[in-house]
């Protein structure tokens, strides 16, 4: 009985890193920088299981490595910023819960650290790695549901984004 009481433990203890490694295999669409005047506040990169961007039904992963200090607080009012000027804010009664949500799962970054959103099968995960870190990513709150999951990497990969350029380096040069 006690083993198997191990063998759950060690079961839970490694599943999300077991579910961080499957789409960290995946191959790179593309890959951008974002910059604010000289200074750049981070690269990103997006993934899918075949290397292609076919639009919003696809599994896929964008990976933000930050270059700046930033806290949660002003990654939240970034995304509120974007959401604002993409009209989702009118447009989705429940964006001020999942605003307070980030704020409660979020991390303070540094530079280094890398936040990963993975959209598989519908579901939305976000995905943490600190800097300097030799650990694999972990796994931040709950799965997240298709809408949020849509509207979240709508920010980057939506025609109406606010940085077309930067979508059109993420998806492959892809219109």
């Amino acid at each position: 009985m006690r083993l198997a009481w191990l063998l759950l433990l060690a079961l839970t203890v490694t599943a999300p890193a077991t579910r961080a490694a499957d789409w960290l295999s995946w191959r790179k669409v593309g890959d951008a920088t974002l910059t604010w005047g000289p200074f750049t506040v981070y690269t990103s990169q997006l993934l899918t299981p075949d290397g292609r961007y076919d639009g919003a039904t696809r599994d896929r992963a964008l990976v933000i490595t930050y270059r700046r200090d930033i806290d949660r607080d002003e990654l939240v009012e970034a995304t509120r910023d974007q959401w604002a000027a993409m009209g989702i804010l009118r447009q989705e009664p429940q964006s001020e819960a999942w605003l307070g949500a980030l704020r409660a799962i979020w991390p303070d970054v540094t530079p280094g650290a890398q936040l990963a959103f993975v959209q598989k099968d519908g579901q939305g995960q976000f995905w943490y790695r600190a800097a300097g870190s030799q650990r694999g990513f972990s796994a931040l709150g709950p799965p997240q549901p298709e809408t949020f999951s849509t509207r979240f990497l709508a920010i980057w990969l939506s025609p109406q984004t606010q940085y077309p350029t930067l979508r059109q380096q993420l998806i492959g040069g892809q219109p």
